[in-house]
């Protein structure tokens, strides 16, 4: 008797999605991907990378914040990236985007690694928030993941602790 395959849950089908994506990202740091879904749809999807028609760290074969040594969560406005939720959503219309579901993968670009570790910056929450997002799934692994109502980011202001979550 032949045997069937499992079938993969749907935060899981999301997130293999968002791995896609993040393939095209032009990162030479880190790459990630996002996707939004809305009532089982893909709405958008957006990768890290620097803006239409400007030069990728890729093209260029250099990382400004990685020739300068700056930690990771530091000095954004140094980076030639637009990170892949704000893409995401600047692919899509509010209304596609309320009540959504956003979907995120990252990997190292060095190792190809999977980074178990993703969190979104303070301000792509905030991008997340005004957008009417109701949740954020990031991938911690091959088939794990976590998920976040993004009411806790607007409940747990970050920007009022002092802890942006990078």
């Amino acid at each position: 008797m032949e045997q069937i395959a499992q079938r993969v849950n749907k935060p899981n089908y999301y997130l293999d999605i968002a791995e896609t994506v993040l393939r095209r990202s032009t990162c030479l740091r880190k790459k990630y991907g996002a996707i939004i879904v809305k009532n089982d749809v893909i709405v958008s999807t957006g990768y890290n990378g620097a803006p239409r028609g400007r030069d990728n760290c890729c093209t260029l074969g250099y990382c400004m914040r990685d020739e300068l040594n700056i930690p990771r969560g530091e000095r954004y406005e140094l980076c030639r990236s637009v990170h892949a939720e704000a893409n995401a959503i600047i692919n899509a219309s509010r209304d596609q985007m309320l009540g959504s579901t956003m979907y995120i993968a990252g990997m190292d670009s060095k190792t190809g690694e999977i980074l178990s570790d993703i969190s979104s910056c303070a301000m792509c929450k905030r991008l997340v928030i005004n957008a009417g997002i109701e949740r954020v799934i990031f991938r911690n692994g091959a088939d794990k993941y976590t998920e976040i109502k993004v009411r806790d980011w607007v409940i747990n202001d970050d920007s009022i602790t002092g802890q942006l979550g990078y």
